[in-house]
């Protein structure tokens, strides 16, 4: 499957629509064309697998039941590997008992350790823009996990195994009051979309369900103006200590007060618009987890690598890169890398071809050079060999 907008459709559909009339305006129920789901994400033998041998522990999962998470006491051990003890373990055996009895199994953070939805997220991440996070939701058949709840970011459900019957509230109406604006069964392969401050609730029906809650954590207007609030904090003007007894003279002070905002709000309207969209766009840019599964191969490949190998970029790997005070800085998911201002051309050559051999950069660099250069874009994750 391809990548980007594909995996963007997966879960809405036609993605210019979804941009332009649905994002962060309304819910959206989409119907699979298939019934294979999404157990390419998440499948019921893979929930197996995670409980019966990872040695998950907290806060990386939690059980619910009946809208109330319970106490980690009851599924969780202390164990121990050489010398060291470790707490909050999950027990499997009492995981296990506590499904059969109705709980739901909660995985969080689960792209930072599946990747099949690390690399999924990650998609999402350079398709929309804006941080993506994963849990997964393993209920059994007739039970309710959470009640009807807000979340404070938007969000995809994608129904990997069986069915749930969601239903979706007018924007905080929370305990809802009024008729909802989704109720239906969410089969195999459907998606949900739902904006921030839209309660839901779902119960599964008679078979067990798997569903994946994709969080979109996404940076709004607000972070720009705290940007911007930190700039204008450096005006010394607002170091000034506040007047002697300003509580005990409410009516001056307030008046005070607002002299005061306006003067801060012109500060903050002079704050320097590239100064701070260059914040908001390396915070993006530098604390994405990397995804570099099969590394450790690609370590050993570089013993065999020579001006005929192929590389190509990594799948999922981010970058971004431009001059930085005579540098090049090279932006990597999760890290910054300096280099000398002159490789601009040639790393410009590179992120723009999905594969090239080592020898296509010979109008930019020797043998040596190029040797060099692409065993570090290999080790920094992002390019790998192409065998």
């Amino acid at each position: 499957m391809q990548v980007g907008l594909d995996d963007l459709s997966r879960c809405v559909g036609n993605p210019d629509v979804f941009a332009s009339e649905i994002w962060g305006v309304r819910p959206l129920h989409r119907i699979a064309e298939d019934d294979h789901g999404f157990e390419d994400l998440l499948s019921l033998d893979d929930v197996d697998q995670i409980v019966s041998s990872m040695g998950l522990r907290l806060p990386a999962f939690r059980l619910v039941r009946n809208g109330t998470t319970l106490s980690s006491d009851s599924y969780t051990k202390t164990t121990r590997t050489g010398s060291q003890s470790a707490a909050g373990v999950m027990d499997a055996n009492a995981v296990f008992r506590e499904f059969a009895e109705g709980a739901t199994i909660v995985f969080q953070g689960m792209h930072r350790y599946w990747f099949p939805l690390a690399r999924f997220c990650r998609h999402l991440e350079q398709t929309l823009g804006h941080p993506v996070q994963a849990n997964a939701y393993v209920t059994p058949p007739g039970s309710q996990g959470l009640s009807a709840h807000e979340d404070e970011h938007d969000v995809f459900v994608l129904q990997a195994n069986g069915t749930k019957e969601w239903r979706v509230y007018q924007q905080h109406d929370l305990p809802p009051s009024r008729p909802p604006l989704v109720d239906a069964a969410v089969g195999p392969g459907d998606s949900l979309y739902i904006p921030r401050g839209f309660p839901h609730a779902a119960s599964t029906q008679a078979q067990a369900s798997v569903h994946i809650t994709v969080g979109i954590l996404s940076i709004t207007w607000a972070s720009a103006l705290r940007e911007a609030a930190k700039l204008a904090e450096r005006d010394p003007s607002l170091g000034e200590p506040l007047p002697l007894q300003y509580a005990q003279r409410p009516g001056v002070f307030r008046e005070l007060v607002q002299e005061r905002l306006a003067e801060i709000g012109g500060l903050v309207a002079k704050a320097d618009a590239a100064t701070i969209a260059e914040r908001l766009r390396r915070r993006l840019l530098t604390t994405r987890q990397p995804i570099l599964r099969g590394q450790i191969h690609q370590i050993l490949a570089l013993g065999d690598l020579s001006d005929r190998s192929k590389v190509r970029l990594r799948d999922g790997a981010m970058c971004s890169f431009g001059p930085v005070g005579g540098e090049l800085s090279v932006l990597l998911a999760d890290r910054e890398l300096r280099m000398p201002g002159w490789l601009e051309p040639t790393i410009e050559h590179i992120v723009s071809r999905e594969r090239l051999g080592v020898d296509e950069l010979s109008p930019y660099l020797d043998e040596p050079g190029r040797m060099v250069l692409v065993r570090r874009l290999i080790m920094e994750g992002l390019l790998e060999v192409d065998e």
